[in-house]
């Protein structure tokens, strides 16, 4: 895969079922800010709360907006090796570039069942295409080790990539020494970005973004100064993006009538809340996953004020492309009705 950066996309919603106009708006907005690729239904984009006719029309939508102009993943990975090779087989059969495959989540496989069992005969299935593990441990129990991760890029010429999200600097720097220099590791966690593409011993090349569903220019421009050594710019855009970066999981102590509990929103759930308080097209969450506490929307709002109020120009491009006021919609408490839950 190019390095660069590539867009997690939220898929929006509307009356319960996918807004595909709004679907085609958000990737025109991402293309015209100079995204290098955009991931159609990762976990951003609620991937296992679809149906598999809705996950395989949204990939046939995106690929087809980013043909001749951005690079195209198709999230297809499953705990079910052939309900993924499946949806690996229309991906490549409607024109992606690369298919995501998330560790095989619940049912915990070892890494030598995930290189086997998994990926390997997807990979075996779809030559032509780029087909990406995805590791992270932390949401699917399991996790693909460096080790067997050398193991099939010796075997298949297409595994020549991975979505790094461990958060393990260690295990990032075993995976480079593994598989070598022309091995290409994309961040699986917007604020690790800036430290794995300047750690010598990782070498990251890009970011699979979540932030850049709001601030896809200044993401990109911040991969961009990275790749070109520019680390002073580098720096200045991963500062103003902190707040951004933050969101992606938002805990906060709540108080109920048995005393305190810790609330975790998890991603996409504070994304989609703040995409839908700037006026962009997203629809909220599907169940399981609902609203945020008041404390959890109150990060939110104050993670966008101090953007806004530090770094304008991140979020200009929102109100350019959708024709909106941002200042608005972040004072203006009519924008906020429904967005969180009234009490625990």
């Amino acid at each position: 895969m190019k390095p660069g950066c590539y867009t997690a996309l939220a898929t929006p919603f509307k009356a319960g079922g996918i807004d595909y106009e709004g679907l085609q708006q958000l990737v025109a907005f991402q293309i015209a800010n100079g995204i290098t690729g955009i991931l159609a239904v990762g976990t951003t984009g609620e991937s296992p709360t679809l149906s598999w006719s809705e996950h395989t029309k949204i990939i046939e939508q995106v690929a087809e907006k980013c043909k001749g102009q951005a690079q195209c993943i198709a999230g297809t990975g499953s705990n079910n090796t052939a309900e993924a090779l499946s949806g690996a087989k229309h991906a490549a059969d409607v024109g992606v570039d690369a298919v995501l495959l998330v560790d095989p989540y619940y049912n915990g496989p070892s890494s030598l069942e995930i290189r086997r069992e998994y990926v390997a005969p997807i990979a075996a299935a779809i030559p032509d295409v780029a087909t990406i593990p995805y590791v992270i441990p932390g949401r699917t129990g399991a996790q693909l080790l460096p080790e067997d991760l050398s193991l099939l890029n010796r075997e298949f010429q297409n595994v020549n990539t991975v979505k790094e999200a461990t958060g393990n600097l260690d295990n990032m720097r075993r995976t480079r020494e593994c598989c070598g220099p022309d091995f290409t590791i994309l961040s699986g966690d917007d604020g690790l970005t800036y430290q794995m593409m300047v750690d010598p011993a990782i070498q990251a090349a890009g970011v699979i973004s979540v932030a850049s569903n709001v601030a896809p220019a200044a993401v990109t421009q911040m991969v961009a100064a990275l790749q070109n050594k520019d680390l002073a710019t580098a720096e200045n855009l991963n500062k103003a993006l902190e707040p951004l970066f933050n969101l992606v999981t938002v805990t906060t102590t709540e108080v109920t009538p048995h005393g305190e509990v810790s609330c975790r929103a998890r991603n996409p759930l504070a994304l989609k809340t703040l995409m839908t308080l700037l006026g962009m097209p997203s629809g909220g969450c599907r169940q399981p996953l609902g609203k945020m506490t008041q404390k959890g929307f109150t990060v939110v709002l104050e993670a966008a004020r101090s953007v806004q109020s530090n770094n304008p120009e991140i979020l200009q491009p929102i109100a350019d492309f959708f024709g909106i006021n941002i200042e608005a919609r972040l004072e203006n408490l009519d924008y906020r009705e429904g967005l969180f839950y009234d009490a625990y």
